[in-house]
C-alpha cells in the first residue's frame, strides 16, 4: 500500500477532539509538553488534550485555545513530509507530481491556487530543500515563507 494512502487513512481515523492543540497551540497537553519536539511529545500532548479538559479549554478559551474554529495540524504535515521527503523534493523540483498534490491537499490549497502553489514550490525549491539533511520542520518553515511571499497563497501560510 502506498505510504501516502496509508497516512491519509490514519489521519482520517484520528478523532478531531484529540488532535486539537496537538501542534502545541492550545490545551493542557500543549502546556505540559511546551518546547518539546518530535513525535513522542506530540503524541503525549495530543493524548493529554484528548483525555483532559480539551472541550472545556476550547469552550472557555482557556489554555491558549480559541473559539475561531481553526485547528492547526502541523504534525500531519510534518509526518507526511517525513514519510515522503524524497518524492516531495523530486516533485517540487519539477513543479508537479503526486506527493506535491497530496501536500497541497493537506494544506488545503484550493484548485484555483494549485498552479501558483506548484510554481512557488518549484521556484523556491533550493530554499525549501536547502540541504540533504533538511528536517520536516525546516521544510515547513521555508515553505511557509515561500507561500507568504505570494499574495494569493499567503492565506495558506497560516495553516503551516
Amino acid at each position: 500500500m502506498n505510504k501516502s494512502i496509508l497516512l491519509a487513512a490514519l489521519i482520517a481515523m484520528a478523532p478531531a477532539g484529540a488532535m486539537a492543540g496537538a501542534d502545541g497551540s492550545c490545551g493542557v497537553g500543549s502546556h505540559l509538553f511546551k518546547g518539546q519536539r518530535g513525535v513522542p511529545a506530540q503524541v503525549l500532548a495530543m493524548t493529554t488534550n484528548g483525555t483532559f479538559f480539551q472541550t472545556f479549554a476550547v469552550t472557555t478559551g482557556t489554555s491558549g485555545c480559541t473559539q475561531d474554529g481553526v485547528v492547526k495540524s502541523n504534525w500531519k504535515l510534518s509526518m507526511f513530509i517525513d514519510l515522503n521527503k524524497e518524492k516531495l523534493a523530486r516533485d517540487m523540483s519539477r513543479g508537479e507530481g503526486e506527493a506535491l498534490d497530496s501536500l497541497a491537499a493537506l494544506i488545503g490549497i484550493a484548485d484555483e491556487h494549485k498552479s501558483a502553489f506548484e510554481d512557488v514550490t518549484q521556484q523556491n525549491f533550493g530554499k525549501i530543500f536547502s540541504s540533504l539533511d533538511v528536517t520536516a520542520d525546516d521544510i515547513l518553515a521555508s515553505l511557509k515563507q515561500s507561500l507568504e511571499s505570494k499574495t494569493e497563497l499567503a492565506p495558506y501560510a497560516v495553516v503551516i
